[in-house]
């Protein structure tokens, strides 16, 4: 009987000191807020002048929010203005902790309403989307130097499908363009 006093006195108290202790966190949390410029490389008439700006926001991953795009350019297949797009994406990335080197996958989607019925779709390469993050282990980091390259396919009208490449920056280069994809 006392043995087993023993025991349950030991079990209690493992279990007592396990209570409320945390490893420390390997994560390091990153978000993106602010401005992307993107540049889209093919297509043909209409469908190769589909440059654009936006902006969202995300941290670590999920889908983009307070998404905003603005096209450089009236077309057939997107008008510029307010209330013209829908859009909607994705986006999820990791924080390497000791080096602050950001790596993921984004996806952003854009339907034209005026016109109707054309669709763009933005898809990073495999970890496609890289930056680096100023964030600890305890503090949330902001993305800086933003790069996603990728594929694009754009789908409507026969004058509105086309495919290509895409960059999509936060900082333009010395010549104020974004990096050209591979």
């Amino acid at each position: 009987m006392k043995k087993l006093a023993i025991l349950m006195v030991l079990a209690l108290e493992l279990a007592v000191c396990g209570c409320g202790t945390t490893p420390p966190s390997t994560v390091t949390n990153t978000q993106t807020i602010g401005n992307w410029e993107a540049h889209l490389i093919g297509g043909t008439g209409a469908a190769s002048q589909l440059n654009f700006v936006t902006s969202f926001d995300v941290t670590n991953n999920g889908p983009l929010g307070d998404i905003i795009v603005g096209f450089y350019n009236d077309g057939a297949c997107f008008s510029t203005g307010e209330n013209v797009t829908s859009e909607s994406g994705t986006a999820s990335f990791t924080t390497n902790q000791s080096t602050l080197q950001v790596t993921g996958d984004l996806t952003l989607t854009v339907n034209s309403i005026t016109p109707p019925g054309n669709v763009l779709t933005l898809t990073s390469y495999a970890n496609g989307l890289t930056g680096t993050s100023n964030g600890t282990a305890s503090t949330t980091g902001t993305l800086t130097d933003g790069l996603v390259v990728g594929t694009w396919a754009l789908t409507g009208s026969s004058s509105c499908t086309a495919s290509g490449t895409f960059s999509m920056c936060q900082t333009l280069t010395s010549t104020g363009v974004c990096p050209t994809p591979p």
